[in-house]
């Protein structure tokens, strides 16, 4: 098993899960996506996550599209699986099922109801027994999404008692300060290091991030080979071409990440680049309208032109 460390670098795709124009899971879409991601170059994929729409799965199907996945990617690159859930048994028990299918493992964020540091802390204590030492796990820090504010002390105080966390999903924003804190610690010897993805909405603020000394991507984004080839830019030392290919990717990256419509935005394209047959999203779910589609068609032409020029 390709078992998720604490070294991990690159990007981590958060992918979107394909559906048929009916809703049912597209499984042949699925294995389209897997090889697409691949072949961008991707260093791992995460799935089920925010952008998964995994609350609008059942428990069967998240584990048919888990099973899919992992079957399609047969060991080439890590997988990891959003497991958050309101209890732990349910968490437990899921992540022991991926794990035993041949996950690296799984992402847990903290629920809504904490409120507090010592709550926070006293419930990751809790994911770390219901995990326990053999399955490895990442913590998600997106308080947008949660309404969770994670301090830079609160997450090392996790690190520090929960050895089985390898990875931090970093997607707070602003949250460059808080990354150079993170850091920092770990290169203080206050801290082990683990890896440090960021998450900000396809890769917004990728270029500084890992200036900041993040290692890599975990977010989603309809072309992830923009992701990849600013990380490897940066791992090459080349700082201009890092912010070069970014900035040619900006605008529809911008684009994708406006709330209500993003996800909607990122199966659009993923569906005109022939990866997914369909742009379903299941229900609550955004529809584009024909604006919408028209601004995506100029921001597309306008970035080819400018990749292009750089090269």
């Amino acid at each position: 098993m390709n078992r998720l460390q604490a070294t991990a670098t690159g990007v981590f795709l958060i992918t979107v899960t394909p559906f048929t124009d009916s809703g049912a899971l597209d499984l042949a879409s699925t294995d389209r996506l897997v090889d697409f991601c691949l072949a961008q170059g991707v260093s791992g994929l995460t799935v089920l996550g925010i952008m998964g729409e995994a609350p609008k799965l059942s428990a069967a199907e998240s584990r048919q599209f888990v099973r899919q996945v992992l079957a399609r990617v047969a060991g080439r690159v890590p997988v990891v699986v959003g497991a958050s859930a309101p209890g732990f048994a349910a968490m437990g028990e899921f992540s022991a099922d991926v794990m035993a299918l041949g996950a690296s493992g799984v992402m847990v964020a903290p629920p809504p109801s904490l409120r507090t540091d010592d709550r926070i802390i006293g419930h990751f204590a809790m994911v770390q027994e219901t995990l326990g030492a053999d399955v490895p796990w990442v913590l998600q820090d997106h308080p947008v999404a949660t309404g969770v504010q994670m301090t830079a002390p609160v997450i090392l105080r996790i690190l520090r008692d929960a050895p089985g966390c390898v990875m931090l999903k970093h997607e707070d924003c602003p949250g460059l300060a808080k990354l150079s804190a993170l850091r920092g610690a770990s290169e203080r010897g206050e801290v082990r290091r683990v890896a440090i993805l960021t998450g900000n909405g396809g890769g917004l603020f990728l270029p500084e991030e890992l200036a900041r000394g993040a290692d890599g991507a975990m977010t989603g984004f309809a072309y992830p080979e923009m992701m990849v080839g600013v990380c490897r830019a940066h791992a090459a030392g080349d700082r201009g071409r890092a912010h070069d290919l970014f900035d040619a990717y900006l605008p529809l990256a911008r684009y994708e990440q406006q709330p209500g419509i993003g996800l909607a935005v990122r199966k659009h394209i993923l569906a005109e680049r022939g990866v997914i047959a369909s742009a379903f999203v299941r229900r609550p779910g955004p529809r584009l309208s024909a604006a919408d589609i028209a601004d995506i068609d100029w921001l597309t032409r306008r970035q080819q032109r400018r990749l292009a020029e750089i090269g």
